[in-house]
């Protein structure tokens, strides 16, 4: 069987636990194909982030175009976008494919917008400009908003349909880097498999508190180390 197409918009994490990175490890663990779109290229490990280069704008455009012109994309997941025109670009592109195809709804990708505002390290994503750019122009088009309780307050405390809150749960861990790009992938990859919103966050929710069981015990980098990515053959997909 053909699976769905999810296409994230996000950085890369040269440690492996946030970003691209997780995003597509755990598309593919729960039987999507993931499609990627790089915004910024990052020197990142568990301590922190040591430089973050944008990509330019025509580049994250002209990659955009390349997806959406040949795949049938079912959601498209943001998440670092690292400048307010990469911002002002993914709204433009999404909701004005949203305009040209409203006859055809069914069709038309989801947007779950992960705004990554500050990172587990505590590393800055964003500026003010960033910020406002968001509320302006991507919040209100999403279909789901995933930020973690700083983002929420950062971005104004937005009272959007769809906003999901991420908190911190029971298990006593550091090796949580990826957390939110993990859960927010998740339920883009819910989604695309046809679960409605709510089905979709319980899901993403139990898939994260599994991965971080695994890593829990984990000894990787000198910092907050990732949350797993290691799927086992008998976790299969829950749908």
């Amino acid at each position: 069987m053909t699976p769905p197409v999810v296409l994230t918009i996000a950085a890369t994490d040269s440690g492996g636990g946030a970003g691209i990175a997780a995003d597509l490890a755990t598309l593919a663990a729960l039987g999507v194909h993931g499609a990627c779109v790089v915004t910024a290229v990052t020197a990142q490990d568990t301590l922190g982030i040591r430089a973050i280069h944008p990509v330019p704008l025509e580049v994250v455009a002209a990659q955009l175009d390349a997806v959406l012109d040949d795949l049938p994309v079912a959601v498209i997941k943001t998440g670092v976008l690292a400048t307010p025109e990469v911002v002002r670009l993914v709204a433009d592109r999404v909701g004005g494919r949203r305009v040209t195809q409203g006859s055809l709804s069914a069709h038309r990708p989801l947007l779950v917008v992960d705004p990554v505002i500050r990172a587990t390290t505590g590393a800055s994503f964003a500026t003010n400009e960033v910020i406002t750019a968001y509320r302006d122009h991507l919040l209100p088009i999403a279909d789901v908003v995933t930020p973690n309780e700083d983002e929420f307050v950062a971005l104004g405390e937005p009272h959007y349909p769809g906003v999901i809150v991420t908190r911190g749960g029971p298990i006593r861990t550091t090796n949580d880097h990826g957390t939110g790009c993990t859960y927010s992938s998740a339920l883009a990859a819910h989604l695309a498999h046809g679960s409605d919103v709510g089905t979709a966050a319980v899901r993403a929710a139990d898939f994260v508190t599994h991965q971080l069981l695994i890593s829990s015990d984990w000894d990787l980098g000198r910092g907050r180390g990732p949350v797993a990515h290691t799927i086992t053959p008998h976790q299969g997909v829950h749908r």
